[in-house]
């Protein structure tokens, strides 16, 4: 009897450690798993779960932007209006960009177009094209505040522009670095397109260092461009606004679209916004942007250019000519030099050339790697003050 007693509760010990240790193992186990699963989502950096990576939306983006964004109304007597027409004769880029409905032949031109306040002060950037005619100009803030503002100054060769209202306490965004910026990286265009104020488009990065050939033409030599290409739909209307990051960070400003309709077609571009900060600076402080330049005239080369070279490379900037006196000159640069690094910075175009010389200043030394007959060497350029008749 004692023996049937013993083997039944030996029975009953047993089954409740095996019960005690069910419930401790299913009391565990999520909490373990929850565990593995943040760390794989914290701290490995190629997750797909990064709000960062792939937005879930970007409303916080668009939030930051918008209070930033101003629209800015342009005018321009009738008499102003009649001799821009003549100065036009018919070859100016923008009716290519924007159509023929922005450029109405009778009557005062009246035009509209966007800002992004730039100092808390009243400082406010816009494209040169849409103010260069005008001369009053109507600033709308976000919240319907109307002001007067005055031009401070213009840039032509990079369509850049800063005019002033007298208000403080504004909002700024935070700039990003436009150079870090990626292909195929979300960004937002925020403006007044159409007069449909602060609307907000998204898109990704299609292509960076892009020229269009929309700023030079006979009165604009030397001009840059270094256009941010987007697929965010950009409008009459969204010129000057705001090209932003999914941060919120400004990372251009939007300056045209490719169409022949006047509407958007896919495809819209945007000045870099570290191009951006170094001509307005500029602006702000002299009234104008105090341009360095090489000296050269240059082209982009391709592999028929380098056989031509006996060169081995199929990408970098071809020095064809040197300006007299100019800064390549005087530091040694001979034509058909190949210009592969600025600073130990790969160089693959013209675009990006102009782009990084245009973002120095005058007095600084750069330093160009530089490949002549199948040799690479470093040379030092001190970097010269444009010359007049080149402005």
């Amino acid at each position: 009897m004692k023996q049937l007693f013993s083997l039944i509760l030996a029975g009953i010990i047993g089954g409740l450690v095996t019960l005690g240790g069910a419930r401790l193992f299913q009391t565990k186990q999520p909490v373990e798993s929850s565990d593995r699963f943040a760390q794989q989502v914290n701290f490995n950096p190629g997750n797909t779960f990064s709000s960062s990576a792939v937005p879930s939306n970007f409303t916080e983006a668009a939030s930051k932007a918008m209070p930033v964004v101003v629209n800015i109304t342009a005018t321009a007597k009738a008499k102003e209006r009649e001799e821009e027409k003549e100065d036009d004769n018919g070859m100016n880029p923008w009716r290519y960009f924007f159509g023929d409905e922005l450029f109405g032949d009778q009557g005062p031109r009246e035009g509209t177009g966007s800002g992004v306040i730039y100092t808390s002060d009243g400082y406010i950037i816009t494209n040169n094209h849409v103010v260069e005619f005008a001369d009053e100009l109507l600033v709308t803030l976000y919240d319907n505040r109307k002001f007067k503002a005055k031009l401070i100054g213009r840039d032509p060769k990079t369509d850049l522009a800063v005019i002033k209202i007298e208000s403080n306490g504004l909002p700024t965004l935070q700039l990003a670095d436009s150079d870090n910026a990626k292909v195929g990286e979300w960004v937002l265009a925020v403006g007044n397109p159409f007069n449909l104020t602060s609307t907000v488009t998204a898109g990704i990065i299609s292509a960076k260092g892009r020229s269009i050939n929309l700023l030079s033409n006979s009165n604009n030599n030397n001009a840059i461009e270094s256009f941010i290409q987007t697929d965010a739909a950009v409008n009459p209307g969204n010129s000057g606004g705001a090209l932003i990051d999914a941060d919120g960070r400004l990372l251009g400003i939007n300056t045209a679209i490719a169409t022949r309709t006047g509407a958007f077609s896919g495809y819209s571009f945007a000045i870099p916004v570290n191009l951006m900060k170094r001509v307005i600076d500029d602006i702000v402080e002299f009234g104008s942007y105090n341009r360095p330049m090489l000296g050269i005239s240059i082209a982009d080369l391709d592999s028929d250019l380098a056989d031509s070279l006996g060169i081995t490379i199929s990408q970098g900037v071809v020095v064809q000519t040197l300006v007299e006196g100019g800064s390549a000159q005087y530091a040694g640069l001979q034509p058909k030099d190949v210009i592969t690094k600025v600073d130990g910075r790969s160089v693959n175009s013209v675009p990006q050339l102009q782009e990084i010389i245009g973002r120095s200043k005058i007095g600084e030394t750069v330093n160009l790697t530089v490949n002549r007959k199948g040799q690479n060497r470093d040379i030092a350029v001190k970097l010269r003050a444009q010359k007049l008749d080149d402005r």
